[in-house]
């Protein structure tokens, strides 16, 4: 550890189950070898049974833990009869088994002789005492040992917490952080060795505080679920579906950790299950591993637990409209005023939950975490809320919400009747600074704002995650339009941030992209694609090719955007990925297709379509290298413009496809011709249609990768594009890429001129494919035309196989075959019916 190298080049996972298995499937993703440890199988002929078949499920899962089902062969089954020497050779072990101190302490017992000289060995409990852990190793092996807690679904979910013991190794800890968030990809939070540490502790006392004040209320679940997700800026699964994907028994657990570890806590006394809660567990009712639990879904409808009838009913609750106008468009001090001073039960109920939690954060703030920062990114990154409980204070107005605290505290109104800390006050009063601030956070043990860490990791996220009353500005200004933004950072990187609403594509967009190619070629060294906020993004704004184009605004260098929570955009995507019907519905929306149709102006769209085209050429073939950093949604144009650009960067978390055949249409900004021309490059004998017909499946079937290691299978991303695991590092790990092609003596490629094609026998093999799809009932008539446009375009029309053409040639295939499909009333009819109703239409 002193030498000041850390590598995990192998790590053990010790126990299979949910979580343990979850961990190792992220390692391997992140390309660690990586062992995974459970109890032999006693009643299979293979000792390993319990790991294997924790590892296939794995593969079923969804969300799907691994980024690529294939990765489930690198974890490598071991069970601790046969495999603890193992051990020795792993950097890093992970013990994920039971909450249970006797059962971790007893197994740490056991492996301890087989680690190695330099192995770390971390416990990822949720809650236990890691002091009290470490003592079950020896004294010479605790300086080694700390506490790693991943949340669930580890893959997505951005918190660990790093709990060090009494004498954990200061090195050490710095080296596993740096691990931690460049290879993991993951937010890290220095944590006290308190219960349940930051996030949940503050977590499962507001799940608590919602429990208390909706039964106040008599409040069913659906309304408590309806009041308390995305309209105050939480995940839709809000407090007791939440409850349901934890498990109703963990959730129990951590309660009852609260319960017997916290017995001076001034809310001691709701650390308590309530009788529903520990009356589902009793019938195995344990949320959604069992699909059964306060939710339950009976045919294709929502059903919620009844307390009244002790049965289950329709979810149907609804909040107030006025409410969710407030709650939606009112400002953070005027929401909170109006919610303290209505009437109303649900504004009331709404008070009182943020009320009680702000108290609760700033009565324990000093005992858990270091500072307000470390409190308010833990519940960000650990529950997927938008801001933190300190974030929220302070946009509300921190002297008001703090004197009401006060009030309601001498009202007897509060779940405790323990005073706010001094140092509260201070900052109402403005003896000290806010409490996120541009210096820094407040830290209780000081009284002063303490800065961000200094840890050479953290120079590699330019941009990261910021808190209110942290200023963003994102570099200086090159140019700037009412569709682009190009600036830079004081080096000779030239960077290209889009400014529409979901970064989709429309004229203002192509003409600043071609404009900052020139200026890059003129005066930089490179150019980088990069968005503030994900998505990169969701494709063409056809809408904007029947209006003339804006003339460029000049502007300073106000500070752009802050980023969207990682925990939103999460949202955000869960909500994307459920089906293909989003996938159509949001192309559609993002094409903004009802008022061309409407204004039947094609004839713009198709100038719109040749000048993307040339677009997607000009980042192919400008005189410097041209980078595209991904973050999140890359659809359609989005996708073409990856595929364009001489290296893509992307972080893991990447979902990126030509989705374009979900509403009738195909890629015409060039994807179809890469796809094509991809072929080519990898054909044998000259024949591309090997290949190419994986191609055009993707392509067909509007496939979506859900993950960049997926898109790389699927052809989207390149075998040379780098993926990157930590999102705020993207465009540091970007501008190095760029840097590196440059200072090479960067060249673009040499324009391909004869790209052999799969030519009308090609044509002729898929379409016999399609005609048993046809009469077999799996598409329709229009499905057929579609995919039979997608093979004409792809196989290069009808030519001989073998014959030579150029990229023009498909290109213009593309854009025909586009206007065509646009043309037809099928299309049009998909188009809208998807806009109206959200529901594909097959025709």
């Amino acid at each position: 550890m002193s030498d000041g190298s850390f590598i995990v080049r192998k790590a053990a996972v010790l126990g299979a189950g949910v979580m343990g298995a979850q961990i190792a499937a992220h390692l391997v993703n992140a390309n660690i070898e990586t062992l995974l440890f459970e109890l032999p199988a006693t009643d299979a002929g293979d000792p390993n049974a319990n790991v294997v078949k924790a590892v296939e499920k794995l593969k079923k899962k969804e969300p799907a833990p691994l980024s690529v089902k294939a990765r489930a062969q690198a974890i490598q089954a071991a069970n601790y009869d046969q495999h603890l020497e193992l051990l020795k050779d792993c950097d890093l072990v992970i013990e994920a088994i039971a909450e249970r101190m006797d059962w971790k302490r007893d197994l740490y017992v056991k492996v301890a002789p087989y680690l190695g000289e330099h192995t770390i060995f971390a416990s990822n409990t949720s809650g236990l005492s890691i002091n009290k852990l470490a003592e079950a190793f020896p004294e010479a092996l605790r300086h080694r040992f700390c506490g790693i807690h991943f949340f669930n679904p580890p893959r997505y979910m951005h918190l660990v917490e790093l709990i060090p013991c009494r004498v954990s190794d200061a090195t050490m800890l710095d080296h596993l952080e740096a691990f931690l968030v460049t290879n993991l990809g993951k937010g890290v939070i220095r944590a006290k060795d308190t219960p349940n540490f930051i996030a949940n502790r503050i977590g499962v006392f507001s799940l608590l505080a919602t429990m208390h004040h909706g039964r106040m209320c008599n409040f069913g679940f659906d309304l408590v679920d309806a009041l308390t997700g995305t309209l105050i800026g939480r995940p839709k699964s809000a407090t007791f579906r939440t409850a349901d994907v934890v498990g109703l028994d963990t959730l129990a657990h951590v309660i009852n950790t609260m319960r017997d570890t916290l017995p001076d806590d001034p809310w001691h006394s709701h650390f308590v299950v309530p009788d529903w809660l520990q009356g589902l567990i009793e019938v195995g009712a344990l949320g959604e591993k069992v699909k059964r639990g306060v939710y339950q879904k009976i045919k294709n409808e929502i059903h919620v637990l009844d307390m009244a009838a002790k049965d289950y009913r329709v979810s149907a609750a609804e909040v107030n409209d006025d409410l969710k106008q407030l709650l939606k468009y009112s400002s953070p001090a005027d929401k909170f005023a109006t919610l303290r001073n209505s009437q109303d039960p649900q504004a009331q109920f709404l008070w009182s939950i943020f009320r009680d939690l702000f108290h609760y954060c700033a009565v324990q703030l000093e005992s858990i975490a270091d500072n307000a920062r470390d409190l308010d990114l833990a519940v960000r990154w650990g529950f997927g809320w938008n801001q933190g409980p300190f974030e929220i204070w302070q946009a509300a107005g921190w002297k008001q919400i703090a004197d009401w605290i006060q009030q309601d505290i001498a009202a007897g109104k509060t779940m405790s009747a323990a005073p706010l800390p001094q140092w509260v006050m201070e900052i109402a009063d403005g003896i000290t600074q806010h409490v996120h601030g541009t210096q820094g956070s407040f830290a209780p043990a000081t009284g002063k704002l303490q800065a961000r860490s200094r840890l050479p990791v953290y120079r590699r996220q330019l941009f990261p995650d910021r808190l209110m009353g942290e200023e963003t500005g994102y570099g200086q200004t090159i140019f700037e339009t009412d569709g682009v933004r190009l600036w830079h950072t004081g080096d000779r990187i030239a960077i290209l941030s889009f400014k529409s609403k979901m970064h989709t594509v429309g004229m203002d967009v192509l003409q600043g992209i071609q404009q900052a190619i020139t200026e890059a070629e003129q005066n930089w060294q490179a150019l980088v694609i990069w968005q503030t906020e994900p998505p990169f993004s969701a494709g063409a704004n056809l809408q904007q090719a029947t209006e003339r184009p804006k003339g460029h605004a000049q502007s300073g260098d106000a500070p752009a955007p802050a980023h969207r929570p990682p925990s939103a955009f999460q949202s955000f995507l869960k909500k994307f990925k459920k089906s293909a019907q989003a996938k159509v519905l949001q192309v559609a929306r993002d094409l903004d297709l009802a008022d061309v149709l409407m204004a039947k102006k094609l004839a713009e769209v198709e100038g719109m379509i040749k000048l993307f085209q040339q677009t997607s050429q000009r980042l192919r073939y400008s005189m410097i290298p041209t980078v595209a950093a991904v973050d999140g949604l890359a659809l359609g144009g989005g996708c073409e413009f990856v595929m364009h650009c001489d290296r893509a960067v992307a972080t893991l978390e990447t979902y990126i496809g030509l989705v374009e055949t979900g509403v009738g249409l195909l890629p015409a900004g060039g994807g179809c011709k890469e796809f094509a021309m991809r072929a080519a490059q990898a054909a044998k004998d000259g024949d591309p249609f090997p290949q190419l017909k994986y191609y055009f499946q993707t392509v067909a079937m509007a496939e979506l990768a859900k993950s960049a290691e997926q898109a790389k299978e699927l052809g989207y991303l390149r075998p040379a594009d780098t993926v990157v695991m930590h999102r705020f590092e993207l465009l540091h790990v970007a501008k190095a890429q760029a840097l590196a092609l440059a200072e090479s003596g960067y060249r673009p490629p040499l324009r391909a001129r004869e790209i052999p094609v799969a030519g009308n026998t090609g044509i002729a093999t898929i379409q016999s494919q399609l005609v048993n799809m046809r009469e077999g009932g799996f598409i329709s008539e229009h499905d057929n035309l579609i995919a039979n446009k997608v093979a004409h375009v792809m196989c290069g029309g009808d030519l001989t196989p073998g014959s030579l053409v150029d990229e023009d040639w498909f290109l213009e295939l593309e854009r025909a075959a586009f206007m065509e499909l646009l043309a037809t009333e099928k299309t049009q009819a998909r188009i809208e019916h998807t806009l109206k109703t959200g529901k594909p239409l097959r025709n």
